[in-house]
């Protein structure tokens, strides 16, 4: 039976490479070359180790549904090679809630160092960004809670970083940021926006107040989500406008010092109750224009509460880290 794992309301299934191949699945031996022909396989595992197809359901879940397959690890010691495969059949670079779930699953393995760092590498196929994205995994506590911190390197800002293309320019708190006429055009309150790549992309607008945060159950109803989907996804689902790639977006305001509230609309996915690399992308646009400091920045999503330390060298962002924790679901 596969495993499935909740980390902050994101479910993601996991199989090992074997188990994979052993069902039929046509996986190569090596996470590379699984990447680049991942056409090939992808669709068939999501069907057969989540247990639907995809727009369905998984089979016998109640409330929610799965956000994707982690295959992997492609070793047997540190560093780990794996995939991420979103239910849509493509893969993503990176995924803080994903590589949460994976660090657990290793852990119960006996795979994970009990203390030292461990370097996952997840394989993709998007010709945008290089090929693995690498992430440092530690074990910690936070506040008693068992987990694990994400090291997610080094923050890159504006247009240029996510390929974005036909974007004018807008000025928050004296800083400059992005007007995406096509996120204007669906909420005139969505006006300035910033973009972030952190291992992948991400649009955060920034609005005044809570009032202004699109909730899931509107980001799920047919016009908006037609247009999100249109702006988030690459073609042929999406326009990939302005990032022919697809990009994530987010929306967020900022509550009190230090805390963001933040919802989230994922390239691949659609409307979700949380994502790590989402949150870490909100805290890095919340310091560029200005609404928070170096340090610990919570970032608050209807699936939970992602602690995000941001470091700070020279008025520079030098590294930003996520802590995540994941559960074995019944």
């Amino acid at each position: 039976m596969t495993p499935f794992y909740d980390a902050r309301g994101n479910i993601y299934a996991v199989v090992a490479p074997e188990a994979a191949r052993g069902a039929g699945i046509d996986l190569p031996e090596r996470a590379d070359p699984a990447a680049q022909t991942r056409e090939a396989w992808a669709l068939p595992a999501i069907e057969a180790f989540c247990g639907w197809a995809p727009g369905t359901q998984p089979s016998g879940s109640k409330d929610h549904r799965c956000d994707g397959l982690l295959v992997g690890p492609f070793q047997a010691a540190p560093p780990f090679d794996l995939l991420i495969v979103n239910t849509d059949g493509t893969l993503a670079e990176r995924s803080g809630n994903g590589l949460t779930v994976f660090s657990q699953a290793l852990s119960e393995q006996g795979l994970l160092p009990s203390e030292d760092a461990c370097l996952l590498r997840v394989h993709h196929d998007k010709t945008d960004a290089v090929s693995p994205v690498e992430t440092s995994v530690k074990p910690a506590q936070v506040d008693d809670v068992q987990g694990f911190w994400l090291d997610l390197g080094q923050p890159s800002f504006g247009p240029a970083a996510v390929g974005a293309r036909g974007v004018a320019k807008e000025v928050l708190n004296g800083r400059e940021v992005s007007h995406v006429l096509a996120l204007s055009s669906l909420d005139p309150a969505g006006s300035r926006s910033q973009f972030v790549r952190i291992g992948n992309p991400h649009c955060v607008t920034l609005l005044d107040n809570v009032a202004a945060l699109p909730s899931n159950e509107q980001m799920r109803e047919p016009g908006l989500s037609k247009g999100l989907t249109r702006i988030a996804y690459a073609m042929p689902t999406g326009a990939g406008e302005p990032c022919p790639a697809g990009v994530n977006l987010q929306w967020a305001m900022l509550e009190s010092e230090g805390r963001v509230v933040a919802r989230v609309f994922e390239r691949a996915e659609g409307p979700t109750a949380s994502s790590g690399t989402s949150a870490s992308a909100v805290a890095c646009a919340a310091w560029r224009v200005g609404w928070v400091s170096a340090g610990e920045v919570k970032v608050v999503m209807p699936g939970g509460t992602a602690p995000i330390l941001l470091e700070e060298q020279d008025g520079e962002l030098s590294r930003v880290r996520l802590f995540g924790t994941a559960r074995l679901m019944e």
